[in-house]
């Protein structure tokens, strides 16, 4: 095709509509590059502010379940800010959860996720739904779990972020465990 148009094979002209006109080399780009808005936004936009846009809540369908129940709840993060933010996380793991202050329901104190920061991207406006489910147990030893008892439970759940109850990145909520 290149052939065609820098031989003298088509006649060209630029006041006839239906001719090919003459080609114009220009120097100029033919597309912009894009630059990444959750980079942009992280040299641009202060920690804090990133922080502050951002809000968790953890719901549980009800607040009532017999004992033995598998209680679901759920986790969303919104981003309220008109614009993506990336915040840094301590480690891979982006959220935790946890039961009565024992993180994922484990009284072992086992060492958390490595430390190796990371990025958790949110979009503007965006909104991140996370589903887990407490299986009214806690873990007491490698292969070992104990049956919570009846009472009151409390079911948390934060970004992995130094302080995040301090910043608003944390949520809670309560739940009762009946008698079967």
């Amino acid at each position: 095709m290149r052939r065609i148009y820098e031989s003298d094979a088509l006649y060209r002209d630029d006041d006839e509509p239906g001719a090919p006109r003459e080609r114009q080399r220009e120097e100029r780009p033919q597309s912009f590059r894009s630059v990444p808005s959750g980079s942009l936004s992280r040299w641009l936009v202060p920690d804090r502010v990133r922080r502050w846009g951002l809000s968790l809540e953890v719901v549980t369908p009800r607040t009532e379940f017999r004992v033995g129940e598998h209680v679901p709840f759920q986790v969303t993060i919104k981003n309220s800010l008109p614009f993506p933010v990336t915040v840094a996380t301590r480690s891979p793991l982006l959220w935790t959860w946890h039961v009565d202050d024992h993180r994922a329901a484990s009284k072992l104190s086992a060492d958390g996720p490595p430390e190796e920061e990371r990025g958790f991207r949110f979009e503007r406006g965006e909104r991140k739904r996370f589903r887990k489910r407490w299986d009214g147990m806690f873990k007491i030893a490698d292969a070992e779990w104990e049956r919570a008892t009846t009472g009151e439970y409390t079911i948390g759940a934060g970004l992995n972020v130094e302080g995040a109850a301090d910043r608003g990145l944390y949520s809670e909520t309560t739940v009762t465990l009946r008698p079967e």
